[in-house]
This record gives C-alpha cells, structure tokens and sequence, in this order.
C-alpha cells in the first residue's frame, strides 16, 4: 500500500481554467466547451519559448507551473496515454507527402520531450519519469511519485495530460473526449491510500477519464472509491478526520 498526500492540485479543460469552475463540473460533470484552440496561459514564460511549445506541453506548463511556483525543485512524473499524437500525425503526413521533416518536430515528438522542456526552461535537474500505459497509468504514476518521495523527495509533481487526438485517430481513441491536464503535487504523509487489491473484477466502464474522475473525488470529498483497469483493481482512501 502506497500513503501519501496531496498538497495542492490544478486542472484545465476547455472552458474549465479555474477552482470554480471545477468544483462545478465535480458536483455536475458535462462534456466542456468545444475545443477553439484557446490553451492555459503560460504569460511567465519568454515569447521564444511558448512558441517551441506543443498544445499538449502549454497544457502541461500551464497547469504545472503554479504549483511548482515558489518552491524548491521538485522531481516529476509526467504520464500521458497517448503523448504527442497530434506533432507524430503532422509528421507522419509529411512523410506521406514527401515533404522534409523537421529535425525540432522530431525531436520533440518523443515521449519525454515535455520533461526536456520542463528541465531546461525551469533550469532544473530533479529526477524526471515518462510514463505511457493503460487505463490505470494514473496509478502507476502516482506509484512512481511515492516511491521517489520514499527516496528522499520533498514534494513530486504528478501530472497526468491528454490532447484530443486528430480526427483520423478517432475511430480507435474513445478515451480522450476532450483534451485535459490534471496536475498533483504529493508530499510524504497519510492522508491518502492507493492499494492494489484482489484481481477477478470486470474493468467497470467510466463516461470521464480517469484522472478527471479522481478530480471529482478530490473536490467532492469522497472517502473510498475502486477503479478497476483491463488486468489490475486498484483501491483508492483518504484517511478519516481526526
């Protein structure tokens, strides 16, 4: 069993930027806004290098920097299905079209780009994990998070990313309805649980991603919920109040 606890979240969604804003979908969970290209600010970083910034990165940057804000560097776990799709599927139609690729493009197209990024703009060199994984790679990464916070980490930074994959890819991605970050930062403590339970349960099909679904426990105040994956069952707690 893994303990820890959650100092602080973040989140964003198309049309859901703020606290408010998601302590009302918690309470009344809805498909958000359509996508129009609108992304979190990232106002702190230079022109140069919002501009070298995926979607999928701004997301990140614009979710995970507050939290990291004012504190010392801290280790991060960046989990993320899918990663850069949309960057992959551009350069896989340049291919296509016999067009030249694009030595950046490539390069940040792997699945620990945004780690990179994060490291060199943030001039920081704590410990960084990639993760890509099934449908409970949230509690993988929060796995990886207690362990480096067993290791001796203050604090860990967990974020857990996904942009709606091109339309192309929409036949065979059912689990990304819109594109989402949600970001943890975890210190050592009790206050929370995750166990890995008995096997033999039927993965239960969920209509949000899971990540966005541990948000509703989180802002709700839920005491105990499962979640089973395609080969894992996972039990999920908050200590009781004292």
């Amino acid at each position: 069993m893994f303990t820890f606890t959650i100092e602080q979240w973040g989140a964003w969604a198309p049309g859901l930027d703020d606290e408010s804003h998601w302590r009302e979908w918690a309470t009344s969970p809805y498909c958000p806004f359509p996508e129009t290209g609108t992304l979190p600010s990232t106002h702190f970083l230079p022109a140069m290098q919002r501009r070298r910034l995926s979607p999928l990165a701004r997301m990140t940057f614009g979710c995970a920097w507050p939290l990291a804000e004012g504190c010392a560097p801290m280790p991060m776990v960046f989990a993320s299905r899918h990663g850069e799709t949309t960057r992959s599927f551009q350069l896989l139609s340049d291919l296509a079209a016999d067009e030249p690729l694009s030595p950046t493009a490539f390069g940040l197209s792997v699945h620990n780009a945004i780690l990179g990024q994060w490291s060199i703009i943030r001039k920081e060199t704590e410990e960084t994990v990639a993760l890509a994984g099934d449908t409970d790679l949230l509690e993988h990464a929060i796995q990886e998070a207690c362990l480096l916070l067993h290791a001796g980490a203050p604090r860990v930074l967990v974020i857990a990313a996904e942009e709606r994959p091109p339309r192309a890819y929409l036949p065979w991605i059912d689990d990304v309805p819109f594109s989402y970050v949600v970001a943890l930062r975890l210190s050592a403590g009790s206050d929370w649980q995750l166990s890995l339970t008995r096997s033999g349960q039927d993965p239960v099909s969920e209509h949000w991603p899971h990540p966005l679904n541990l948000l509703r426990h989180l802002v709700n105040g839920t005491s105990s919920w499962s979640h089973s994956g395609s080969t894992r069952h996972w039990q999920w707690g908050r200590a009781a109040a004292s």
